[in-house]
């Protein structure tokens, strides 16, 4: 089965040699790594294990990447045991199986065992309960499992239970704390009222930078460039991807919420939703009149323009959209690419709790991934082999 991830994924031109960590402690913890999608953020990941080489070494951690899979190949390094001391691996990649690479990073010696997925793959994400239901944990900053089918997400936490854990923060805010604070809130008996935020780096910026001096498709088209938008940039115009996000903090507070419930307000023009993405990029100059028109009735009322995204427990209603907030709001301040996340709930009614920091950039998506990799070892610590 060949693995599909995001367009602007680009392959490693070598497997990545220099990440398995050094064997040199005398009692190691061992948990095995499959990745899943090495595109931006899943070669930032890589790079950020690797640099954490030496302290996870010393604190006896052994992460040890078994394979890569990607859109048509995958590499496993089976094939050579003196792999990681060469520079010339072309030979051990193959045609990709995820099946294959599946059972060769579990093995057969009762390890523990882990695969991120780093894709933007339905393919990908309909395998999560079975690999968790066999004892593999599964880490994911792929949106499409906890906000795609209601059936298929009942089915990953199911499997979920049978011991193998199932982390994804990075599906909401990037490297920021948002999916588990939410759930200490309720784990401790806090009732869940209201969500409001800013859950898109991308559009935060262009709220941010758009100002009136150039026209709103130089500012999309820097975004682009600095690789904050998705590799097809209506996915954050249109406000799905935001939504998506406001399903799966809604799922976790134990409602279930799909897309569609959600009223999404598009900033993509209609005559411009299905097109190609090429034609796309020579024809964003349509957004400019709205969005000339709304930065001005914003400045008329003394407002910002701000992307939010808001959940309502006690009406039910979920909407994402462009507003128009007072210069006294607290996303009135945020920065750059600031995810402001907003939890209002019975102890956090009078003064909401508020979770603030960058989120977009394959850096601090990556940072969120291996921070839940790293949960999964500290929980998983008494279980380990020595």
């Amino acid at each position: 089965m060949n693995v599909c991830i995001s367009p602007a994924a680009k392959e490693p031109l070598s497997p990545p040699h220099a990440i398995a960590l050094p064997a040199t402690t005398a009692r190691r913890r061992t948990l095995a790594v499959g990745l899943i999608g090495p595109g931006r953020v899943g070669s930032a990941l890589l790079d950020q294990i690797r640099t954490a080489q030496p302290r996870l070494t010393g604190a006896g951690l052994d992460l040890q990447l078994r394979g890569i899979v990607s859109r048509q190949r995958m590499w496993l390094d089976s094939d050579d045991p003196e792999l990681n001391a060469r520079r010339d691996c072309a030979q051990t990649w193959r045609p990709a199986d995820l099946s294959v690479f599946a059972d060769y990073v579990r093995g057969d010696d009762g390890r523990h065992a882990m695969l991120i997925d780093c894709s933007a793959s339905e393919l990908v994400a309909d395998h999560y309960a079975e690999w968790l239901a066999a004892g593999l944990h599964v880490v994911t900053p792929n949106k499409l499992a906890s906000s795609g089918s209601l059936d298929r997400w009942t089915s990953i936490r199911n499997a979920s239970l049978s011991g193998a854990r199932f982390r994804y923060e990075a599906t909401v805010c990037a490297g920021l704390p948002v999916v588990q604070t939410l759930r200490d809130l309720l784990d401790t008996g806090d009732r869940l009222l209201a969500i409001d935020g800013m859950f898109s780096g991308t559009l935060a910026w262009l709220c941010n930078r758009y100002d009136g001096s150039r026209p709103f498709c130089e500012f999309l088209r820097e975004a682009c460039e600095l690789g904050y938008t998705e590799p097809d940039p209506r996915d954050d115009l249109s406000g799905r991807d935001v939504a998506r996000k406001l399903v799966i903090l809604a799922r976790e507070a134990g409602w279930h919420l799909s897309l569609d419930d959600v009223d999404v307000q598009s900033l993509v023009p209609p005559a411009l939703a299905d097109v190609s993405l090429e034609d796309f990029m020579q024809h964003m100059h349509a957004l400019n009149p709205p969005m000339a028109a709304r930065l001005a009735e914003a400045r008329a009322r003394g407002a910002v323009l701000r992307h939010v995204a808001s959940l309502n427990a006690e009406t039910g209603k979920a909407s994402v959209s462009l507003g128009l907030l007072p210069a006294s709001h607290p996303f009135a301040h945020s920065r750059l690419t600031d995810n402001v996340v907003q939890f209002t709930t019975r102890r956090y009614h009078d003064n909401p709790m508020i979770v603030q920091g960058p989120g977009a950039g394959p850096e601090v998506t990556a940072a969120g991934i291996f921070a839940d990799v790293l949960r999964i070892a500290d929980a998983l610590s008494q279980e380990f082999r020595p």
